[in-house]
Order: structure tokens, then C-alpha cells, then sequence
């Protein structure tokens, strides 16, 4: 009689690109874009143009929080390119920035209309609104996004996706016969019904160690269903 091979304990691994870290650098940059929306947003308030309202200052002290969160994001991105926090600050604060100089633009179109100007549709304010709802919808899903590339290894088999858009590959033992080695970072899984899958973990950080995590966990799992006939 066969019996299941021992159940293994359940691990799920996030994937990152091996560029990752560079590209969460290069992101990064894309931060001086908000920065210089504040800096052209309080230059008015600087030089007299207008008062100092409490908006202002709810907008000073965003800002303020804005810079310091851009140095933490770097420094945290030199010591741990590959930790993502649930929720990310920094792209919040931007989104906030962007947001208060949404209303603050289409407030002085309005003042202008009101005090008798030709009426113009304001276009930055919904380029701006519409940006901040993108940095929003970012600070909150970016985790998320990251583990859409995964490893899961569990007792019935096991599930990965390797391309954040591809498709999820999810295999039982029942339908493994051998997974194999195939190159410095992929693997071939043969399966019952003849079919060969290449799973390629090349372009993946650290792909040879999460190939070979694949490998051993298969190892275990498919040497322990005939040693239980």
C-alpha cells in the first residue's frame, strides 16, 4: 500500500529580480519629482505672494517628514534592498505632497474665476491628483507586487512564479516523477504523464540557492513515497 511521503513544513519564499536592488535605487530617484513640487508650491508663501495658512504649514511639515523619509529610504535600501515594509511611507507622504498642491493649484484657478478672469480648465491640478492617487495605491500594494514572485514549498508539492506577470506554476507530487538539475540556476520537472517543464531561476536573485532549495525539497519529499510502499 502507498503512503504519502511525510508532510514537510510549508515555506513560502518571495522572489526578487537580480537587479532589484538597483532598480529600488533608480526608483528612489523618482522621488526628487514630488520634492520639487513642494519646493515650487511654498516659493509663493516665501516671497509674500501668499499668507501662511495653516494648510501651508500642514504642507511644511509633510514636506519635512518627506525629506527625512527620502534618507531613511536610502539608507534602508544600501542595508536591505530586499525587505519591503507593509506600508510604504515614503510613496504615502508624496502622494500627500501631491494631493495639497492638487487643491492649492485649482484653489487659485478658482479665486481667478471668481474674480472675473476668462475661465481655463486647470490640467496640472488632475495630472497631480491623479499622481497622488498612483503614489497611494503604491505605498499600500508594493508588497504586495513584490510577492507576486514566489517560492512555496509545501507537503503536497509545490507552486512558484518566477515573472511578476506570468503565469503561477503549481505542481503536486503525485504528478512529479524527478525534478532535476538543468543549467547553474534551472531545473527540469518530469512529470507522470511524460511532459518536461524548464523552470528557469537565472534572472532571479540568489536564483542558484532557491534552485537548489527546490531541488532538496523534491529530493525529500519524492525518496520518501517508496520507502513507505
Amino acid at each position: 500500500m502507498n503512503i504519502a511521503p511525510p508532510a514537510a513544513p510549508a515555506e513560502r519564499i518571495t522572489l526578487y529580480h537580480r537587479r532589484h536592488a538597483r532598480q529600488q535605487v533608480g526608483k528612489s530617484f523618482g522621488h526628487f519629482g514630488p520634492a520639487v513640487v513642494l519646493l515650487f508650491g511654498i516659493a509663493p508663501v516665501l516671497s509674500g505672494e501668499e499668507s501662511f495658512t495653516a494648510l501651508r504649514a500642514l504642507e511644511v511639515l509633510i514636506g519635512a517628514a518627506y525629506l527625512a523619509l527620502m534618507v531613511r529610504e536610502w539608507v534602508h535600501l544600501r542595508h536591505h534592498p530586499h525587505h519591503r515594509e507593509p506600508v510604504a511611507w515614503l510613496e504615502l507622504a508624496a502622494a500627500a505632497i501631491l494631493a495639497l498642491e492638487s487643491y492649492h493649484i485649482w484653489h487659485r484657478h478658482h479665486e481667478a474665476a471668481l474674480a472675473g478672469h476668462p475661465h481655463k480648465t486647470p490640467i496640472l491640478p488632475l495630472l497631480y491628483a491623479g499622481t497622488a492617487v498612483m503614489f497611494a495605491v503604491m505605498a499600500f500594494r508594493m508588497k504586495e507586487m513584490d510577492g507576486r514572485r514566489f517560492l512555496h514549498l509545501h507537503g503536497r508539492g509545490f507552486a512558484l512564479r518566477t515573472n511578476r506577470l506570468g503565469r503561477k506554476h503549481e505542481l503536486r507530487w503525485a504528478e512529479v516523477a524527478a525534478v532535476e538539475p538543468d543549467g547553474p540556476a534551472d531545473v527540469l520537472v518530469r512529470c507522470t504523464n511524460g511532459r518536461a517543464r524548464r523552470i528557469s531561476f537565472a534572472h532571479l536573485h540568489e536564483g542558484a540557492a532557491h534552485r537548489d532549495r527546490l531541488l532538496a525539497h523534491a529530493a525529500a519529499q519524492l525518496d520518501a513515497a517508496p520507502a513507505a510502499d
